[in-house]
């Protein structure tokens, strides 16, 4: 198992054809986690950051929505499903931070509260900075606001809350270990880079 560079996630994410929406979502996460990752490397956490790990993992997060009909890791929970797609590129070790970045994981307090007890930091940084970039980098009111819009009715008001309030405790957890406030938050421009080599190669 290995964790792809960021030339090579570059590949895999393009060997998917995003379509340019798609394209504009994963860089920002991917540089918005890139930017926290590199802030945490003298963080408060009990070891240091694997910078390329939240990179690649950031990048190919939303992997599974792009999967073709019959590829059976598409028919797992999303974020489930893009782990079980990297893995079976050799990629494993993206999982758990592949895996947990779903708003939705918010929803269940129980099974928030095991994960919040053992998520590494990369899963903690990459399902940060998930709530903090749609196309690009927005506040978690505007993105909140954007998943409300799109899926009306999702939620009670009770479990809306609850979500928020869970992220709201991450925020302040990654923005912590990163010595920053949320609106400090930048991107860290490696991407545009990482995607031009993947091109040249193809």
């Amino acid at each position: 198992m290995t964790v792809p560079g960021r030339v090579e996630a570059a590949e895999l994410l393009l060997s998917l054809d995003p379509p340019a929406w798609f394209l504009r979502h994963a860089r920002a996460v991917a540089e918005v986690a890139g930017w926290l990752a590199l802030r945490t490397a003298a963080s408060t956490w009990a070891r240091a950051v694997d910078r390329e790990l939240v990179e690649a993992a950031a990048l190919l997060h939303d992997a599974d929505k792009l999967l073709p009909a019959d590829d059976p890791a598409g028919a797992l929970p999303h974020g489930e499903g893009s782990a079980a797609w990297l893995a079976r590129r050799g990629h494993a070790d993206l999982g758990p931070a592949v895996a947990a970045h779903p708003v939705t994981r918010l929803v269940d307090g129980e099974r928030h509260r095991a994960w919040a007890a053992g998520a590494s930091p990369e899963e903690r940084i990459v399902a940060y900075a998930d709530k903090r970039a749609g196309q690009r980098l927005e506040t978690m009111a505007q993105r909140f606001a954007s998943w409300q819009r799109r899926y009306p009715g999702g939620w009670s008001s009770a479990e809306a809350a609850a979500v928020r309030r869970r992220a709201d405790e991450l925020e302040s957890e990654v923005c912590r270990a990163a010595g920053v406030g949320p609106n400090d938050v930048r991107r860290l421009r490696w991407t545009g880079a990482a995607l031009q080599s993947a091109r040249g190669r193809a």
